[in-house]
C-alpha cells in the first residue's frame, strides 16, 4: 500500500485540479469574491486628498452622484495593468475617485504623474483603515456606489476593457437613471 501512496496522492490532486477547471468553465471564477457590503451604505470615512490644496473626501461626498471608488497603490503590479483602461470610464456620468491604499503620498504622486491621472479626485488611505472597513481583499479593487451612498457592486482585481464594457458601464447607466 505504501508503494501506491504517491500515485493515490497524485490522482487525488489531479482530480481536484480537473474539477476546478470544470467549475471555471461553468463560470465559477475564483476572482468572484463575494462582498457582504453589497446593498449596504458605504462605511463612514474622511480621507485626506492627495493634492494638499483640495478638501478631504468623505462618505457624505458619495451622495448625489454615482461613484466608482477604486483602491490602488503605486507598488501594485495589477494596478498598473488596470490603469490604462480607467480612461474608458470617463464621460459616462459617474465620478471616478482613486483611493491610494497603504502607500506613501510621494510615491503615489510620482506614479500618477508617470502613468497619468484619470481620477476626478485622489485620496489617501495611508493606514488602510478605510480599505478594511470596505472589506478590501487587495488592490486593485473598485466599488460602485449609487447616488444614495449604497454599495452596488465590487470588482476584485484589475478591470479590463471587457469588464468595463459588459459590467461596469451598463450598471453605471442603470444607476444614473
Amino acid at each position: 500500500m505504501k508503494r501506491f501512496l504517491p500515485l493515490i496522492i497524485f490522482l487525488a490532486l489531479a482530480g481536484i485540479f480537473y474539477w476546478r477547471i470544470v467549475l471555471i468553465d461553468r463560470g465559477d471564477m475564483p476572482s468572484d469574491i463575494p462582498s457582504v457590503m453589497i446593498g449596504k451604505p458605504a462605511p463612514v470615512f474622511d480621507l485626506p486628498n492627495l493634492d494638499k490644496g483640495r478638501k478631504p473626501f468623505t462618505a457624505a461626498d458619495l451622495k448625489g452622484r454615482v461613484t466608482l471608488l477604486g483602491f490602488f497603490a503605486s507598488w501594485c503590479v495589477d494596478c498598473g495593468i488596470e490603469h490604462p483602461y480607467l480612461s474608458l470610464l470617463k464621460g459616462h456620468g459617474a465620478a471616478l475617485v482613486g483611493v491610494d491604499y497603504e502607500d506613501k503620498s510621494a510615491a503615489a504622486r510620482a506614479w500618477l504623474e508617470k502613468h497619468g491621472n484619470p481620477y476626478d479626485a485622489v485620496v489617501t488611505d495611508a493606514r488602510g483603515r478605510t480599505g478594511i472597513d470596505f472589506g478590501l481583499y487587495g488592490v486593485p479593487e473598485t466599488y460602485i456606489i449609487d447616488r444614495q451612498g449604497i454599495i452596488r457592486y465590487k470588482q476584485t482585481g484589475p478591470m479590463t476593457p471587457d469588464v468595463i464594457r459588459k459590467t461596469i458601464l451598463p450598471l453605471v447607466a442603470r444607476l444614473e437613471k
